[in-house]
């Protein structure tokens, strides 16, 4: 099958299938989205749901956030991965957000980057959850199965390389949808191993 006609099947397929994905990440505003996908590295998104809505509520705003310290903030971040250092990394972040962006999460890679704790998957994420802008956030997930299912070559070794074969190959209009189609086919369906099954394309 040519990769054009293997693109083409995948994107009927989940149309079909799943033509409205979600992130499973709880959030109800930019800024929240931020600090769950932040906590949420080597992480699952059920233990993030489970702490943040006591975050939230805490620090509804990157003011509140940035007026809390290590101590004040630690508690709420202790049952996940690595919380030392996110616990630092929110907070730097809620203060770069204040101080150099006015308290507004910036609607650009290049300028979410910047940000403490958040690297290129991140902010990805956040642009094409938030703005639908057609930006491939590449976990996993995204990284195993896209190969699997023959969209990026095995010799694609890093992240940036899988995310650069989708964003070439994939129409503009579905890529921040094909973010969580292969993350929650990966999640769900096509495991790391055995697969319950394999979408046939």
């Amino acid at each position: 099958m040519l990769k054009k006609e293997r693109y083409r099947a995948f994107i009927q397929h989940f149309s079909d299938n799943m033509p409205l994905p979600e992130t499973e990440l709880h959030f109800d505003n930019p800024f929240q989205l931020l600090i769950a996908v932040i906590l949420s590295a080597q992480c699952t998104d059920k233990r993030i749901n489970m702490v943040t809505p006591a975050i939230f509520e805490k620090f509804p705003t990157p003011s509140h956030l940035a007026a809390s310290d290590f101590d004040e903030l630690f508690p709420y971040i202790r049952s996940v991965s690595y919380p030392n250092n996110k616990t630092k990394h929110l907070l730097g972040m809620a203060k770069m957000l204040v101080e150099t962006y006015g308290g507004e999460i910036p609607d650009s890679v290049t300028e979410l980057i910047k940000l403490p704790g958040v690297g290129r998957k991140t902010a990805n994420v956040i642009t094409s959850v938030v703005w639908n802008q057609p930006n491939m956030a590449v976990d996993t997930h995204v990284f195993r199965v896209s190969k699997r299912l023959g969209l990026v070559p095995a010799s694609a070794k890093t992240p940036l390389e899988v995310e650069i074969q989708l964003t070439k190959h994939l129409p503009k209009a579905v890529i921040h949808k094909a973010h969580h189609w292969l993350i929650l086919h990966g999640r769900y369906t096509c495991l790391s191993a055995p697969p319950n099954a394999i979408l046939a394309v």
